[in-house]
């Protein structure tokens, strides 16, 4: 994770880690992110998507980690870090509450939000904040950006930006054992799982795999708390988006 006052360091792209680069076009921004990317320098790319739309800072996060415990789920961000650590609180609270149904809605649409009343933004930024969700895979991943106020953010670019950040994303992706939600379902869940999205009761899964309803009804339990489901068929949508049935 990288925070506010990081140091400008130029690495082998030439990109300089506390600076970015200007782009007044898309053809610039994709050449100067490919460079980026290719640098693994992801805060440099931050800071290319974050200045081509008009944005004054950025934070990109790993949604699937947002309930976990820390600031894990920062893959990087300029925000002061308190405001951070606060906004961490709201965004676990906010994607608790909302339905897979309402996670797949959201790709790829900038959504405008209010920060809380008693935190401190860094001066003349905005309380509005934007946020974009998109989806790599298995996983997904958020990009907020605080602007000045008074700047009106281009639709078209907020677009162009949450596309590019698929990439990014895609690019920063690693085999990461916690990264893959599934991994952490058993064999007996997983089988669970298969079965209620075939359309099957508790009982009618007891029978098939010889073992009792309320087992059933614990694995499925177990399956709809480590998914972040509420419901059956939540839990079934998750499934289908994540490839596992």
């Amino acid at each position: 994770m990288e925070f506010s006052g990081v140091e400008a360091v130029a690495d082998e792209s030439g990109l300089e880690s506390g600076a970015p680069m200007a782009v007044s076009s898309r053809e610039q921004l994709v050449r100067h992110l490919a460079l980026a990317a290719a640098a693994n320098n992801v805060p440099a790319a931050l800071r290319l998507l974050a200045e081509y739309v008009g944005a004054a800072h950025f934070l990109f996060a790993r949604c699937d980690l947002i309930q976990e415990q820390g600031l894990d789920f920062i893959v990087s961000s300029d925000w002061p870090f308190d405001l951070v650590r606060r906004i961490g609180s709201e965004l676990a609270s906010n994607y608790a509450k909302s339905t897979e149904l309402e996670k797949c809605l959201s790709l790829l649409t900038p959504n405008f939000s209010l920060l809380p009343d008693d935190v401190l933004v860094p001066e003349q930024i905005s309380r509005q904040y934007c946020s974009l969700t998109v989806c790599i895979g298995r996983t997904r991943y958020t990009l907020l950006l605080l602007f000045v106020e008074g700047i009106i953010l281009s639709q078209d670019r907020l677009r162009e930006v949450g596309l590019l950040a698929t990439y990014l994303a895609g690019f920063k992706q690693t085999p990461d054992a916690r990264a893959e939600r599934d991994f952490e379902l058993t064999e007996r869940e997983l089988e669970c799982l298969f079965w209620i999205a075939e359309g099957k009761t508790s009982d009618e899964i007891a029978v098939i795999l010889g073992i009792s309803r309320n087992t059933i009804n614990n694995y499925i339990t177990s399956v709809m708390r480590k998914t972040g489901t509420k419901t059956r068929s939540e839990a079934i949508a998750y499934a289908v988006r994540n490839n596992l049935v």
